[in-house]
């Protein structure tokens, strides 16, 4: 076990979409997650017991998944060079009560690219439902003994034969559609090196026509662990920041930026801590609804 307190779903929660994530799932005591890697797709199952954390591995790619195991779990981050300073209570509160955060890295950016595509100007219900039927028609199957239905995000390459049709029955808009082929073109250029060096992939990400600053940002935070990469463009975070800091129910993305200021090097840090155990922003009004494709 490190050398922190750990919990593996609240460490791993970042990269589950949903609870019907066909690439996550807990069953039987244990955690499952699959992930591509350049030997090939894995299944990895992470157990708690008695102290101790029990990691298994499967298929082509299973050595170097369970090597990257404790980095996905944070233990190259190094929360102990955060300084909260005075600049707000909540944030020395938050990094006071929550010694368990910690910032994973998984070195895999298309395992994180793919799903932040279908992510895009959708509610998040939407994302979801497209990520499980495109896992379902493109993904293999998840090596090992894993839960039924698990996958693997499915391959570049297998994203690039996808027809119209089964774009269509998985219900993705034509936007989306470019995007995630137009990285699909080029994803073999953008895993990160060794360091998982950020901003040089957040600067190809952004060079490629359909992905913005905020898809970049969803990347980086996952594949490279980067504790500075705020997600700007997000629908709700501009306000839940903004609340937490300010008690204003409204905050632009300008003013999100401008709060975390005191922190930088580390905002990511400081969202997260907020999104841990910050006051919420109560919500009023209508909610935007989630739009079938399928039906258009």
């Amino acid at each position: 076990m490190p050398g922190w307190p750990l919990d593996v779903v609240r460490a791993l929660s970042l990269h589950r979409r949903g609870a019907a994530d066909p690439t996550m799932q807990v069953a039987e005591g244990a955690l499952w997650r699959t992930t591509s890697t350049p030997d090939g797709p894995a299944t990895v199952r992470l157990r708690q017991a008695a102290g101790e954390l029990r990691i298994e591995a499967w298929g082509p790619g299973a050595e170097r998944a369970g090597t990257a195991v404790p980095g996905w779990l944070g233990a190259d981050d190094r929360p102990e060079e955060f300084r909260p300073g005075d600049a707000h209570p909540l944030v020395a509160e938050l990094h006071r009560t929550h010694p368990q955060l910690r910032l994973g890295r998984t070195g895999r950016a298309w395992d994180a690219l793919l799903p932040a595509v279908l992510e895009q100007k959708v509610t998040t219900a939407e994302a979801y439902r497209v990520f499980r039927e495109l896992c379902r028609l493109a993904g293999e199957p998840a090596p090992g003994p894993a839960p039924a239905g698990m996958r693997v995000v499915p391959p570049a390459r297998r994203v690039l034969e996808v027809t119209d049709w089964e774009w269509h029955r998985c219900g993705l808009d034509g936007a989306r559609r470019r995007a995630l082929r137009a990285v699909a073109t080029v994803a073999h250029r953008l895993e990160p090196g060794e360091d998982c060096d950020s901003a040089v992939l957040q600067r190809r990400l952004c060079s490629i026509p359909g992905i913005g600053v905020w898809t970049a940002a969803e990347v980086v935070q996952r594949a490279c662990g980067d504790p500075d990469a705020v997600s700007v463009g997000d629908y709700h975070l501009k306000n839940t920041v903004g609340f937490a800091l300010t008690g204003r129910r409204d905050t632009d993305d300008a003013g999100m930026l401008e709060l975390l200021e005191p922190w930088r090097g580390h905002r990511q840090r400081v969202v997260r801590l907020i999104l841990a155990g910050g006051p919420r922003r109560p919500r009023r009004g209508p909610r935007f609804a989630p739009v079938d494709n399928r039906r258009r």
